[in-house]
Parts: structure tokens; C-alpha cells; sequence
């Protein structure tokens, strides 16, 4: 079977990212890129580059195309994808409105054409096992379920000037990926509280975070969020799924249920083995899973998704659901 085409729009941090795991696909090929950076043209990666997307699209022969542009380009690149019936994988958040979210997923299901969004921790085993367990009914009904998502940004990160700015703070940049990460696990979000704080670093941004949330199964989460703190509780510094960060022994997400609980990304479940009392032992084992690059596995199901041999593990319309629970924190703590 031959190499898929996939055009990439961006070739920043994120693209470059994808543009490592197309090299060594078995089941895609990196194609062309399109971006306006110079420096992209004496980067080496072997394929056409061309300066913005619209001449990509009508110079290059393309099974599929990845958006992994500014947020703001989101829209109208991944609509000018669908204009042409090209697969697309958008990398997260979907757009930067709920409106222009929209747009993407009409114009997606009036022209049939499949939209993938990178919301990557899908992809990831630890989290599918997760999924697994919770939605086969093994902790019984939620009770609760509290994450946290505490790190340290450096100085010199807000450098760059945007970051400093309302919208380049950790709500839209990480906490997106904790509220998909929930969502995924647990269902819907029903009702949304939310307090912010720019104690920390006086930015007109905030540097911290809290949430209350209230799951349409009736189960209830708090989130927890700083981007000041120096502190190990986060998926990025306890799941090794990106090697740029050291992996700590500890855990973030805390989810309570009536037959059991479980601890991720360590994957502890607890439970009851004979009474089921605060006053008797609990036992712990831990699951077993296998390690795997989830932006690996994203591409190789973006494959699948092009080929029509399976439907996105998260399209525009449920990854639109992440955006606007997002986007609800967000306003309410301005």
C-alpha cells in the first residue's frame, strides 16, 4: 500500500513535531509544507515549501493536509482544506471562537469530508485504558474527580509578548487539554464555576486557575491550574509523554467512584476486596499498559481516517464541545 500525501500549514513547534513522527510513518509521508518563515526554506526536510496554503493546496497533489498554524488561522485554513475535499487533522484548539469552530464543523459535515482534532492525550494507551475501565462500569458510578495541572513556566517564556496578553495565558494553552482529558474520560459537562487569579505574576493574563465542574452523569470534578507554581502535578511531568519534560512518580488526575477508584497517569486502582467500609483496607494494583507516542498513533489513525477505514476518535463537533467548555473558564475569570 502506498505512503499517504500529507501537506503540513505551519512548521513551528508543533509542526515540526509532526513533521518527525511523518518521516518515520509507515503509513504516511510528509509531502510539502507550506510557510511563510524564511528560514523554513533552509531547514532540510526534502519537500516543496511554499508560503502560504492556498498555493500548497493548488500546486501539490495531497491525500490529506495537518493544521498546526496560529490559532487564529485555524478557521480559514482548515475551511480551505474542505472547500477541496481534503482530510484534515486541526491541530487543538479547534479554532480560536466557538463561531469559527462552527463554521469548520458545518462546512465539514455538509461536504462529508472527515475533520481530525489534535487533542493528542487520546491517542495516548494510559488514557484509553483509563476510558476503558471508567466507561465498562469497573469503579461503578463517579463520585468525583479532581486534576490538577501545576508547573512552572520561566521567566524568559514570556519573553515573547503574546504570552503576557489575555489569551496566551495556561486557560487556553493548557487547561484545554485537561477539560478534553476529562470529558473524554467522563462525559459531558453539564455546569461550569470558575476563579482566576494574576497574583503571581501581576500579567494582565492569569497565572492561576480553579474550576468546579458538573458532569451531566452527575458526578462532579474540580481542576486545579497554575503555570507559577513549582510543583509536579501535571500530565506533562508525570505521563512521559513528551521527553522534553522529566517524568516525576507522581499522579494528577484523581477519579473516585462507588466500587473503586483510580489514580492516572500511574494507573493505581484501588478497591475493596472483602467489606466495603472506610474502616476496612483498601487494595491496589496497578494496570498494565503499553508505552506509545501518542502523535505517532494520532498520525497512523489520521491514515485510517483518509483510507475511510475509521471515523476521527475526536471530530470538529465533539473537540467544538472542548472549546466552548474552555472558552466558559476562560470568560469567567477575566
Amino acid at each position: 500500500m502506498s505512503k499517504l500525501a500529507i501537506g503540513i500549514a505551519g512548521a513551528g513547534l508543533i509542526g515540526r513535531a509532526h513533521i518527525l513522527r511523518l518521516q518515520r510513518s509507515p503509513a504516511c509521508r510528509l509531502a510539502a509544507i507550506a510557510d511563510p518563515a524564511p528560514a523554513i526554506r533552509d531547514a532540510g526536510f526534502g519537500v516543496p515549501i511554499h508560503a502560504d496554503l492556498e498555493t500548497m493546496l493548488e500546486e501539490e497533489k495531497l491525500d490529506g493536509v495537518i493544521v498546526a498554524t496560529p490559532n487564529a488561522a485555524h478557521a480559514p485554513n482548515a475551511l480551505a482544506c474542505i472547500a477541496r475535499g481534503l482530510p484534515v487533522l486541526i491541530e487543538k484548539p479547534l479554532a480560536e471562537t466557538a463561531a469559527n469552530g462552527e463554521r469548520i464543523v458545518e462546512a465539514a459535515e455538509r461536504a462529508k469530508v472527515p475533520v481530525l482534532v489534535g487533542h493528542h492525550r487520546r491517542h495516548n494507551p494510559i488514557m484509553a485504558s483509563a476510558r476503558a475501565l471508567i466507561r465498562g462500569g469497573e469503579l461503578g458510578r463517579i463520585a468525583t474527580a479532581s486534576a490538577f495541572t501545576t508547573f512552572l513556566k520561566p521567566a524568559p517564556y514570556f519573553d515573547t509578548a503574546w504570552r503576557r496578553e489575555p489569551g496566551g495565558g495556561p486557560v487556553l494553552i493548557n487547561l484545554i487539554h485537561v477539560i478534553d482529558d476529562l470529558r473524554f474520560l467522563l462525559g459531558e459537562i453539564a455546569e461550569i464555576q470558575a476563579m482566576g487569579s494574576r497574583a503571581l505574576r501581576n500579567f494582565p493574563v492569569e497565572d492561576s486557575a480553579t474550576a468546579i465542574l458538573r458532569f451531566a452523569s452527575g458526578a462532579l470534578g474540580t481542576i486545579a491550574l497554575s503555570d507559577a507554581a513549582a510543583a509536579p502535578w501535571s500530565w506533562e511531568l508525570t505521563s512521559g509523554e513528551n521527553k522534553v519534560f522529566p517524568r516525576l512518580p507522581e499522579d494528577c488526575y484523581l477519579v473516585a467512584g462507588t466500587e473503586g477508584s483510580l489514580a492516572m497517569p500511574s494507573l493505581k486502582r484501588w478497591r475493596y476486596t472483602d467489606e466495603a467500609s472506610w474502616t476496612a483496607p483498601l487494595s491496589m494494583e496497578r494496570l498494565d499498559v503499553a508505552h506509545a507516542d501518542p502523535l505517532d498513533r494520532q498520525i497512523a489513525h489520521f491514515a485510517d481516517v483518509i483510507r475511510g477505514e475509521a471515523r476521527p476518535v475526536i471530530d470538529g463537533r465533539d473537540a467544538l464541545q472542548t472549546l466552548i467548555a474552555t472558552l466558559t473558564i476562560h470568560d469567567q475569570i477575566r
